[in-house]
Parts: structure tokens; sequence; C-alpha cells
């Protein structure tokens, strides 16, 4: 009994010196070295489910292993935290948005968000469940409009484009609802944004982003009123990282099928309604 105390003992000491020495040399354990941001790990992308989700996965099905690329797509419903996500590396890059919005969240969260490539425009559209025609909008009737800096300002450049309201002289995309010198009666509701395709049947009409209007399966081409011109458009939708991983060789061969004729051809086919039109090139920071 005594024998086998002692050899127990001096099998549980060696054990206790072997995970010592593995805890020592973790930092060179090529398990850990593989982690987030290794030039062989996942490239973990956060994005809007549609279209954007949509555009990744399939990159992600059929263009990522062959250009040597491994992609992991979260897909977020509140778009509002994926900056936060991106900034805190929760994710390493993201897909959503469009440049004044990224302007704005940086300006006001103090992120370091830039983006890095293009990859399409949703325009913006007036919708209703009780009108037919934008004529039919008359004074006492309600609109809904995104409450978001960037996304209400497009809305009201929509609605004075199309002779719905007037703005200031001067102002355009910036707008904001005290900016309007002529309401003709109307009433505005601000609502968050993914909130306004489910609130469509409350007020008279709204103006709902291009992503919720595929997710509430409105077709812009032949459900909306009024439709953002697509051209000299300067809401692109871009790939983004946070500042300093823009040249990460895992971002770059994303950037680069983003832009591919593949997903050009996947664009116009998955949305040929008009409701996302590519447009390829190098975003601006």
């Amino acid at each position: 009994m005594r024998n086998t105390v002692k050899i127990t003992a001096a099998v549980a000491a060696a054990a206790a010196l072997t995970l010592g020495a593995g805890a020592c040399s973790a930092p060179s354990d090529p398990v850990s070295a593989a982690g987030k941001g290794a030039k062989n790990a996942p490239l973990v992308v956060g994005a809007s489910p549609t279209p954007h989700g949509d555009i990744l996965n399939y990159v992600k099905d059929n263009l990522a292993e062959k250009a040597g690329l491994e992609l992991e797509v979260k897909e977020f419903s509140d778009y509002s935290q994926l900056n936060t996500a991106t900034e805190n590396g929760d994710v390493e890059a993201n897909f959503f948005q469009h440049k004044p919005f990224l302007d704005d969240f940086n300006k006001k969260k103090g992120t370091h968000i830039v983006p890095v490539m293009n990859v399409h425009v949703e325009p913006l559209g007036l919708y209703s469940k009780k009108l037919d025609e934008l004529s039919g909008i008359k004074p006492g009737d309600t609109i809904a409009v995104p409450n978001d800096a960037t996304n209400e300002g497009r809305a009201l450049k929509l609605l004075a484009d199309r002779g719905v309201i007037e703005l200031k002289d001067g102002v355009g995309a910036e707008a904001a609802l005290s900016d309007v010198t002529d309401k003709k009666g109307l009433k505005f509701a601000e609502l968050e944004a993914p909130q306004i395709p489910a609130r469509l049947a409350d007020v008279d009409a709204a103006v709902v982003n291009g992503n919720f209007a595929i997710g509430s399966k409105l077709k812009p081409s032949r459900d909306a009123l009024a439709l953002e011109k697509a051209e000299d458009n300067p809401y692109a939708n871009f790939l983004a990282v946070k500042k300093g991983s823009e040249d990460d060789p895992r971002v770059q061969k994303l950037a680069k099928l983003l832009n591919s004729e593949q997903v050009e051809q996947f664009i116009s086919k998955k949305f040929g309604d008009g409701s996302v039109i590519p447009a390829f090139g190098p975003a601006t920071s």
C-alpha cells in the first residue's frame, strides 16, 4: 500500500510539471497562434441579412474556397450593432452601410471604421398600402421616415425631389425635419428604419430603405410610389473594416471577390427588380 501511494504521488508530480511546462509554452501552440486575425484564419464578417448576407453567402459557397479564403458570415438583424462589433473585434469586417451613415456613426460613437470596397446601391423608396400613386398624397396624411440622421435626410431629399415637400435652399441629403419649409399639411412619423415596413399599414406612406423593402417582400420597381435614382448615387454599400485592417490579405481577397463578374451576375439574377444594383469600385475614405 505504501509503495502505491509513493508511485501515485510521483505520477501526480510529473503531471503537474508537464502541465506547467505546457502552460508556459502556450503562446507557441500552433492552434492558439492560428486564432482570429491570422492570415489563414477564417475572416469573420458581420452583415445585414438581405441583401448583404445573401451576397456574402454566395461568395462563401461559390467563390471563396477557390480564392484561398475561409469566410464566416454573421448576420445581425439590428444593423446599429455592426460597427461597434467591428470596432470591438467581435467581427473583423462588416457589410451593410453607406458612407454618410458611417461618417455619422464614427463621429457620434468615436469608432474607427473605414470603407474598403463599394459593392451595390439599394435605391430608397416611398411605399404605401393605401395609395396607388404619388399624386394621392394629400394634406393630413402621415409619412413615416427613418429616424437616424443620414437616412432621414436622404428620405426628405427623395420627397423634395418628387415635389412632396419643400426644403430650405441649399439643404440636401443632410436635411432634418426642421429644414422642411413646406410640409403641405403632411405629418411625419420618425421610426427606426428596420421597423418601418411592419408599420406601413399604420401610416399613409413610408420611406423604406432598400434592404428592409426586400426583406418585407416589397419590389421597388413595382411597388414604390417614388424611387431614388441609382445613377451617381452617393449611397453605395461597401465592405468596411476597423482602421489598420484595410491591407489584411483576407480582406483584400474578399473585396476582389465582391467586385467580381460572378457577384455582378448573382445580384442581377437574384435582385432583378431594381432593388439592388451593382456599384463596384474602391470606396472613398
